[in-house]
């Protein structure tokens, strides 16, 4: 099997990781947004912890690293708490596909931070996709459009932690950088857990434990598919999350997005594979 269809399976994988963690979190109720992304995790940073041992690698990083781990971790932390609550307040899907504009805010904060050089056909695919998220959002400045910005802001806390992983390439082992995120959200939510504990159910507990479990097959699954292939030719795959939230939106909730967020699924989908085929068209003439 060649690096390329080695890459597409992991990113594909990873997406149904991802779908089953957001569907965990969704079943298991009315457990506060804070405890459902300590349980997360927990679970993370115990199986990362593993790896890290296994390969006798440092459990927090080198030294000089620290920085950029720690704003990583703090941004991520946010991230995740933020897309949990859209999670929990919207239609499955839609929550998925609001967190998906992260790849689109990536290339701004590229370019504002790390001075990376941005391309018209990426400004025109960022334009079409914020597009999109109006058909989803459908701003109506009501009490009813928090959820929806919290998506949003999901998405772009987690641009920010990509950008700062970018920064990081190789100078951390993926398992490391994985083991410290969970092992920081872990300590930053123990207190207001604590405090705020609601007691939970047999079912709960499973619900997520094992959302745990899938976001760790997620986040492995994407970090090494992008050690197969580059993400120009195979990131594209990885917005089957919300083919897999839509069906589980269905099937499992009984909740169907409405037109106007199908309409914004497409446009947002049509701005990526737009990203996509520009992209590899701009690696082949590079390559020649």
């Amino acid at each position: 099997m060649s690096n390329r269809n080695k890459g597409i399976i992991l990113l594909l994988l990873s997406a149904f990781g991802f779908s089953l963690m957001a569907a965990f979190v969704k079943l298991s109720g009315d457990v506060p947004t804070i405890q459902k992304t300590f349980f997360r995790n927990i679970v993370s940073a115990f199986i990362a912890f593993g790896f890290v041992r296994y390969h006798k690698e440092r459990l927090f990083g080198k030294k000089e690293n620290q920085k950029l781990l720690l704003l990583r971790s703090a941004l991520g932390a946010v991230g995740i708490v933020l897309f949990f609550y859209a999670i929990d307040h919207l239609v499955l899907s839609d929550a998925d596909m609001l967190n998906k504009l992260s790849p689109f805010l990536t290339i701004i904060f590229s370019a504002l931070f790390l001075k990376e050089r941005t391309r018209l056909f990426q400004v025109v695919a960022i334009i079409i996709a914020f597009i999109g998220t109006l058909f989803i959002i459908k701003p109506a400045f009501s009490f009813d459009v928090i959820p929806y910005l919290a998506g949003v802001f999901s998405a772009i806390f987690a641009a920010g932690a990509y950008t700062v992983l970018r920064v990081l390439g190789s100078r951390e082992k993926f398992y490391t950088v994985v083991f410290y995120f969970s092992f920081f959200t872990t300590v930053v939510l123990l207190p207001f857990v604590i405090g705020f504990y609601e007691p939970m159910s047999a079912k709960q507990w499973v619900y997520l434990l094992s959302a745990g479990v899938f976001a760790t097959v997620g986040q492995f699954g994407i970090t090494i598919a992008y050690k197969f292939a580059p993400a120009r030719e195979i990131s594209i795959f990885f917005y089957s999350t919300v083919v897999y939230s839509a069906l589980i939106s269905i099937f499992l909730f009984g909740q169907i997005p409405d037109v106007y967020s199908i309409i914004g699924y497409i446009v947002i989908f049509g701005a990526s594979l737009y990203m996509f085929l520009k992209n590899n068209e701009d690696g082949k003439k590079q390559a020649i």
